[in-house]
């Protein structure tokens, strides 16, 4: 069921952690800006409640307090770093610029490994892509103390733990994993979604999934991802609406993949099987496409692989890209 007024769109708001505080005080539902192309613009609306029932919990699991210092460098357009700066002026909490002012840290774990050395004493909340178990290592010899947490801009909070490979169910969330979909229920779901459909579903019995792929097994929840998604810095960028916008300029077949990337997660390539679409295909992704859903590489392969189905095998297809030297890369 969808909020009943007008809600406040924070991704048009001057400061827009000012414009969450401001209509949770009016009882004004919001609207946050989630994955998806320009040519699919697309809002999650949620109440602000939905968000401000989960800060004691997390309080209690970061020890996040008014007198804490948090630095959120990444971009405010991402729900992760919104909901952590919203959080601390909610507290009272003061927002810094740098890591070496924090005690406290929302980073993506690309920016995790990036900045590990400078973490001494600072208690990281990682999120936006699966923690490695050697990335959470690394941050702790350097005296980082790292959380981790699994969720979506739908969903809000689903599973927390030190990494991707002891996430339990996050308080206040009910998790069941049905046919392979990671489905939950709590007070953190959002209400639906604003001029566009997406990837988020619901059952009568109140559970909601957005198609992530897990295992739920003695209490412990492995994030599989999502079959028509990858994430890629963070960002979660759906792999149809992408190829949606290249498709129209190309004479030949376009194929988006996520080529596995060791500290971005994936990068995001294009395959295509007519080498001559290269300046079409691009220009029109440099016009409709920006930040994370902007392919970063190139490639030209005549003859898909295929699985037995008679489907392109993208796993497989991703895999060559990866490897460097298997497609060809188109400059």
């Amino acid at each position: 069921m969808r909020p009943q007024s007008e809600p406040v769109r924070l991704a048009v708001a001057a400061d827009p952690v000012a414009a969450f505080l401001d209509a949770h005080e009016a009882g004004t539902p919001v609207a946050l800006p989630t994955s998806g192309s320009s040519a699919r613009p697309r809002s999650v609306l949620r109440s602000t409640g939905s968000w401000v029932c989960s800060f004691p919990h997390v309080e209690e699991l970061t020890g996040l307090a008014p007198s804490s210092k948090v630095w959120v460098p990444g971009p405010l357009s991402a729900t992760m770093n919104l909901f952590a700066a919203v959080h601390a002026r909610y507290l009272g909490a003061e927002l810094v610029r740098t890591p070496r002012e924090a005690t406290h840290a929302a980073l993506t774990p690309a920016m995790l490994d990036r900045f590990a050395s400078e973490l001494s004493g600072v208690v990281v909340v990682a999120a936006g892509d699966g923690l490695s178990t050697t990335l959470h290592a690394t941050a702790t010899a350097a005296g980082a103390r790292v959380c981790h947490y699994y969720g979506a801009a739908e969903l809000s909070f689903v599973a927390w733990g030190p990494h991707r490979d002891a996430l339990t169910p996050f308080p206040g969330v009910e998790v069941e994993v049905r046919d392979g979909e990671i489905w939950v229920r709590s007070a953190y779901v959002c209400e639906g979604y604003d001029a566009a459909t997406g990837s988020l579903r619901a059952s009568a019995d109140g559970f909601a999934t957005v198609g992530d792929r897990g295992r739920l097994e003695d209490g412990t929840l492995t994030v599989l991802g999502r079959p028509d998604a990858v994430t890629t810095a963070g960002s979660t960028v759906r792999i149809a609406d992408v190829e949606a916008v290249l498709r129209p300029v190309a004479c030949g077949e376009v194929v988006v993949v996520g080529a596995p990337h060791e500290r971005l997660g994936c990068l995001l390539s294009v395959v295509l099987t007519d080498a001559e679409d290269l300046v079409a295909v691009r220009a029109r992704a440099r016009e409709h496409l920006a930040g994370p859903e902007r392919p970063r590489s190139w490639f030209h392969q005549p003859r898909l692989p295929l699985t037995d189905a008679g489907k392109v095998d993208r796993p497989r297809l991703a895999a060559l890209a990866a490897s460097g030297d298997v497609l060809r890369r188109l400059s």
